[in-house]
């Protein structure tokens, strides 16, 4: 049967040159049962180590991801496969990439999610955003719900998008083969199903063993022995030894030792507190991120690292410019002060304002003359007066200009109106004449032709 890989690339075949299709060669993807099985050389260098995570440090995070992984499914009401799939899941993905570049917890909920849906016991995300929410108070502390802002919104497009991630770096292969009925097929052979206590036992060991990596390590028929071994052994319960009983399974001795010490393991050691284990990781991230930076020839605040040269500060002196030395002066910086001193200070009185009097009185007027400065050096608070006065007479007659052009163009506007006005008024009175003359003229015209009828009668009867 096919079952999840790590990774397309972790273990293919000896044959990688790829399938023809047609005339294309197709990389090629193997799944098979020990596809699932992490080589030793990638467990001694994993992604988080190589990105400065010493080994305890990583342990107790797969530790503390995979208790979130149980809490979390019990609060769901989820069964216990979907649970151990979700565990798996967890730490398979987290041998391919680094806890320094992506978040335990939000993977930890991504991989809820998607043994949910894969053991058809589907949660909403919303659900597994609460639960989360809920363990991360803790117990003995005021319990607070989860607030519908845009935190929670990006929290969910973040659970998303790691599933996502998942499905990509296991290449969509999240079948797992678990040992929950191989133990009891394994119990039956060896005539103890009936021994309840036994049984429940090696379970119990068995969810443990999930908090470890050796449900990467090693098959799960191996695994469903070690229970078996570890559980016998602790009940005091005889089992086969001459030879030794899993033997006939394919286990060896070397496995099921290295299976039982990685479990009994967990009991001795102390509870992982995940605040603590938070700040080494935001620790080390940002000593990446600050290494990278300087690799790049960045500052950690991102602008580019100027070269050491000596006697040499980027931070200005904290001086007021009152107290700033005035440079000597040089043959072009002369030539601007008198082109500036020409603008601010204009010799024409044409350039001025004219008064009621009829004069013209000027800026010029009212500040000393450029003779006046010759010898006199302004300071720089005195020119940065001048300049703004200077660009402030120069917005009022702007202003002004505006306005005064505002007022031309309405002043046009209303006299082409009375013109139109005063030309249609004069249309419409002439309209009215026209009509007036040609309603009298039939009139006079019927009593003229009435006139001279009678004239003409009258000459008749004579």
């Amino acid at each position: 049967m096919s079952v999840g890989v790590l990774s397309p690339h972790m273990n293919t075949p000896a044959n990688s040159q790829g399938i023809l299709i047609g005339d294309k060669v197709y990389s090629e993807v193997f799944l098979a049962i020990d596809s699932s099985i992490i080589p030793e050389e990638s467990l001694s260098s994993t992604p988080s180590m190589l990105d400065g995570l010493d080994h305890e440090t990583e342990t107790n995070l797969r530790i503390l991801g995979c208790e979130l992984i149980q809490s979390a499914g019990i609060l769901l009401r989820l069964p216990q496969v979907a649970m151990a799939t979700g565990q798996v899941l967890f730490q398979r993905f987290f041998y391919s990439k680094s806890f320094i570049k992506h978040s335990f917890e939000i993977f930890a909920m991504a991989c809820v999610n998607l043994a949910s849906k894969i053991e058809e016991s589907p949660r909403r995300v919303r659900d597994v955003i609460n639960v989360f929410h809920h363990l991360k108070q803790g117990k003995g502390k005021k319990i607070t719900p989860l607030v519908l802002d845009q935190n929670y919104i990006n929290t969910k497009n973040q659970v998303i998008k790691a599933e996502r991630r998942v499905l990509k770096e296991l290449g969509f292969c999240v079948h797992v083969k678990h040992p929950h009925k191989i133990i009891v097929m394994y119990l039956q052979v060896l005539e103890c199903e009936k021994n309840q206590m036994l049984v429940q036992t090696a379970w119990n060991y068995m969810n443990d063993a999930l908090r470890t990596n050796v449900f990467v390590r090693f098959e799960p028929e191996t695994i469903a022995c070690a229970c078996i071994h570890l559980a016998a052994r602790v009940l005091q319960i005889p089992l086969p030894s001459k030879p030794h009983w899993y033997l006939v399974f394919g286990a060896t001795k070397e496995d099921i030792r290295e299976i039982c010490i990685s479990t009994m393991k967990l009991y001795s050691r102390e509870k992982p507190n995940s605040e603590q284990l938070e700040k080494q990781v935001e620790k080390r991230k940002v000593a990446l991120e600050e290494a990278r930076l300087k690799a790049k020839g960045q500052n950690p605040s991102g602008t580019p690292a100027l070269a050491a040269i000596g006697g040499f500060s980027p931070a200005s002196k904290p001086s007021s410019p009152r107290e700033v030395k005035i440079e000597e002066k040089s043959p072009n910086s002369k030539l601007v002060k008198e082109s500036e001193n020409r603008q601010l200070f204009p010799k024409s009185p044409l350039n001025g304002r004219r008064s009621h009097s009829g004069t013209y009185s000027s800026q010029s007027s009212r500040s000393p003359s450029p003779r006046q400065l010759k010898g006199h050096r302004a300071s720089p608070v005195t020119q940065l007066r001048t300049e703004r006065d200077r660009q402030s007479e120069s917005s009022r007659n702007s202003n002004k200009r505006r306005r005064s052009r505002s007022r031309s163009r309405s002043n046009s506007r209303e006299r082409g109106r009375e013109r139109d006005y005063v030309k249609h008024k004069h249309d419409r009175s002439h309209h009215w004449d026209h009509r007036e003359r040609d309603r009298d003229r039939p009139h006079d015209q019927g009593r003229s032709k009435h006139q001279s009828r009678s004239h003409s009668g009258r000459r008749h009867r004579r």
